[in-house]
């Protein structure tokens, strides 16, 4: 993507940014949304076990019935929220914490099949303020209430704002903030859509330049300076919107490939960093703010960090995650790479000094968040797999590693 040319100026001062999730009423032991309260994957729970057993952790509960899909799952108070195709539909199911017994699902779109990547959803839901909101593989978007399942609002983003589907099916895990619901349609009406959270109306829309197409990332909020602002990773590029109106503030492009773009950008004080696979490689761009205007310079590209799908977390001034099929750690300043290892490719999750990582073909890995060597903790055998890769992202949450595979949700203690 170029640079958002009318909307960038010179600016005299570098301001920090300020990361803000737009969470309300997180309580400990819950875990919201896609990649966290602050969407960064770094989980607060500690007094977890050192290292693992011979064949990994207890396993607490197998809970089956929630459908085909790549949905994680979201824990608010007594209840795990996630998505699946369920009887012909995609549902958001409710489940009970503690039984596995599910609560309520309600039909929240039209069934996602095809692609060639296996059916049903792929975003998370995400919770907050005792509502649900949900974006299924074809653009349905619902917002129902949390405790009963009924539903408050829906639509279709693709429909409403002239989007088309993509290749794999809409991915995005939407972002609630100041009462406004945050996604992207991609559409030739909006690249990027506000509603207002209780009614699903247009609060604004948001054209950025050359009309990107969605891509499989979420976005993230940072505040710059007195600048707030969403960060989105389209189909060709990195940019950032103003959180007032929408108002494309700057826009980079090193990171992005043509075919996927599916990491969620990674915000450490006034920078960005963002990663894709197809041979592409990763970027750090330094934002700095003037009055209502940002601006972004890059700091490096370079092909030491090609993160596909798992995601990444930032730790201590490294970058973790997959790079292509090796799992690795990078400098974010510098973007050298410190250590690889082979063979593990899958998404990532941080708590108490150590990273889960899930490889997309089954194992599921333990190590030490060292940013000087690879340093094995454990690792397990996932049981009864299913016949698809396994890219739903890992949660840790009240001393819990769960894990969601198609139809199956399996949690393991960590204590």
């Amino acid at each position: 993507m170029k640079r958002c040319v009318l909307s960038v100026l010179l600016v005299l001062v570098c301001n920090a940014i300020v990361v803000n999730s737009g969470v309300a009423n997180d309580a400990a032991g819950d875990w919201n949304q896609f990649r966290g309260p602050n969407r960064d994957n770094l989980s607060p729970e500690t007094g977890l076990a050192g290292e693992w057993p011979s064949g990994g952790p207890e396993l607490l509960q197998t809970i089956t019935g929630i459908g085909e899909g790549y949905s994680s799952v979201s824990l608010v108070g007594d209840l795990m929220y996630t998505m699946g195709n369920v009887d012909g539909a995609e549902h958001v199911i409710a489940l009970n914490r503690k039984t596995g017994e599910i609560v309520w699902k309600v039909r929240s779109g039209t069934e996602y099949t095809g692609g060639g990547q296996g059916n049903g959803p792929r975003g998370t839901p995400t919770v907050i303020d005792g509502l649900v909101y949900s974006l299924g593989g074809n653009g349905d978007l619902t917002c129902v209430n949390a405790d009963t399942g009924d539903v408050v609002w829906q639509q279709n983003i693709l429909h409403e704002y002239g989007g088309g589907n993509i290749a794999w099916g809409i991915s995005e895990s939407v972002l609630i903030d100041d009462g406004k619901v945050i996604c992207s349609p991609g559409g030739k009406d909006a690249t990027v859509v506000a509603l207002d959270a209780k009614s699903g109306k247009v609060i604004w829309k948001s054209k950025v330049p050359e009309q990107p197409a969605a891509s499989y990332a979420s976005p993230v909020v940072a505040t710059i300076g007195k600048v707030k602002q969403y960060v989105i990773f389209t189909s060709k590029g990195i940019c950032g919107v103003s959180a007032k109106d929408g108002e494309p503030l700057w826009g980079q492009n090193a990171s992005s490939n043509s075919i996927a773009n599916c990491a969620t950008p990674l915000i450490v004080d006034n920078f960005v960093f963002s990663s894709s696979d197809y041979g592409q490689g990763a970027e750090l761009v330094e934002l700095k703010a003037q009055g209502n205007k940002v601006s972004a310079k890059q700091v490096y590209a370079n092909k030491n960090m090609k993160n596909h799908h798992g995601g990444m977390v930032f730790l201590d001034g490294h970058v973790f995650g997959s790079s292509s099929d090796n799992l690795t750690c990078v400098e974010l300043r510098t973007g050298k790479q410190v250590w690889f290892e082979r063979g593990m490719k899958g998404s990532v999750v941080y708590a108490d000094g150590k990273i889960v990582f899930r490889n997309e073909q089954g194992p599921v890995v333990l190590l030490a968040a060292d940013t000087k060597e690879y340093r094995e903790l454990g690792r397990f055998e996932q049981p009864d797999r299913s016949n698809q890769k396994a890219w739903a992202h890992p949660v840790i949450a009240d001393g819990k590693l769960y894990l969601r595979d198609m139809d199956k949700m399996l949690v393991y203690s960590l204590k």
